[in-house]
């Protein structure tokens, strides 16, 4: 017997719900045919998924299973949306997946041009990290995508849009962004710091050596300035994200950190909709981003 994608499905959904009854409401099955896959998958794989008989308590091995099956549910769920988009797509079909900092200020004008420029478009808009970015780039899931540093990618061509400089992000009326003098790294590092994904950019040792061992870590940029506003912590980012960040907030340069985020626009050299796909790369070139 061979695992299916639907076994790891309902294996899931018992894991998240923590009941049969409750699995088998959610898939639309009976609970005899949910407990019947289960047991396929644990015959199958010769151990038990779950400790006792009420499949509310995953075993160690089930915890694995869990995760590693999540992720798999999760991108053939992405896969069957993306080709029944791209079958829907008689107008054309544009993928886009950007990190977030250039997504806020890029998409809304992106839509906009390509829905008037081509009516009846579909478009689709993602924001992520930059692996994610070209994961989906790699994987002919996204046809135009925009991410931190240029990485070589194999059927795809990388082009520089812009630099900008790191700086300090913090609340507005926190003392290192209302003093007189511009912050130095030493300043920063005596503050409660909170590390992002962004900071892996960063070269200057003085800073890498300052934030090693940072016990707060944040990849999300909204979890991210939500906890700096509240004036007890504060981080580093690239000043474009000064753009969307709220009025409590704010970004200053810090005066020793010369480091700079590149920021670039990757195109598929092999896409469905070849015109859709060069027309937002020459908008997205046009567009003044930094």
């Amino acid at each position: 017997m061979s695992i299916k994608i639907e076994m790891l499905r309902c294996f899931c959904t018992v894991a998240q719900t923590g009941s049969l009854a409750e699995a088998a409401d959610r898939l639309g099955r009976t609970q005899s045919a949910i407990s019947m896959t289960l047991r396929q998958l644990e015959d199958h794989l010769g151990k038990r998924l779950f400790e006792g008989e009420r499949k509310n308590r995953l075993s160690p091995l089930g915890e694995q299973v869990f995760e590693l099956s999540l992720r798999q549910v999760r991108q053939f769920e992405q896969t069957v949306r993306s080709i029944e988009s791209a079958a829907d797509a008689s107008q054309g079909l544009i993928r886009i997946v950007s990190v977030p900092s250039v997504a806020a200020i890029l998409f809304p004008s992106v839509l906009e041009h390509m829905t008037r420029t081509f009516p009846g478009v579909k478009v689709e808009l993602r924001d992520t990290d930059t692996q994610q970015v070209l994961d989906a780039l790699a994987q002919g899931k996204a046809d135009v995508g925009i991410a931190s540093s240029q990485h070589p990618l194999n059927g795809v061509t990388p082009t520089r849009l812009f630099e900008d400089r790191f700086g300090l992000v913090c609340a507005a009326d926190h003392p290192l962004m209302t003093r007189g003098k511009p912050p130095r790294i030493s300043d920063v590092a005596e503050a409660p710091f909170i590390r992002n994904a962004l900071c892996d950019l960063i070269k200057t040792p003085s800073l890498v050596d300052a934030i090693r061992n940072t016990e707060v870590t944040i990849h999300n940029t909204h979890s991210l300035i939500t906890m700096v506003r509240t004036g007890n912590w504060v981080t580093v980012l690239p000043e474009t994200v000064a753009r969307f960040i709220p009025e409590t907030t704010a970004f200053r340069p810090i005066s020793d950190l010369p480091d700079k985020r590149e920021v670039c626009l990757y195109v598929r050299e092999r896409t469905r909709f070849r015109d859709l796909t060069n027309e937002c790369a020459n908008f997205i070139l046009r567009t003044d981003l930094g």
